[in-house]
């Protein structure tokens, strides 16, 4: 089995761990087509519950 020949350092080891840190989530990429309220894309618009023209969610209202 393979050891290490010296320790790695904080700074090579932060790096390292850094590319794996995940991405910011676009949250406004894209506007709906149906009430152009911001969405993200390939998703269900959370204002209206549409997605690609159909009903998906249905939105309901507090009386």
């Amino acid at each position: 089995m393979a050891v290490p020949k010296r320790k790695v350092s904080k700074s090579r080891l932060r790096m390292r761990k850094a590319a794996w840190a995940g991405k910011i989530p676009r949250t406004a990429g894209q506007a709906c087509p149906e009430c152009g309220a911001p969405r993200q894309p390939h998703r269900v618009c959370p204002a209206c519950g549409k997605y690609k023209g159909r009903q998906v969610v249905i939105q309901e209202t507090e009386d």
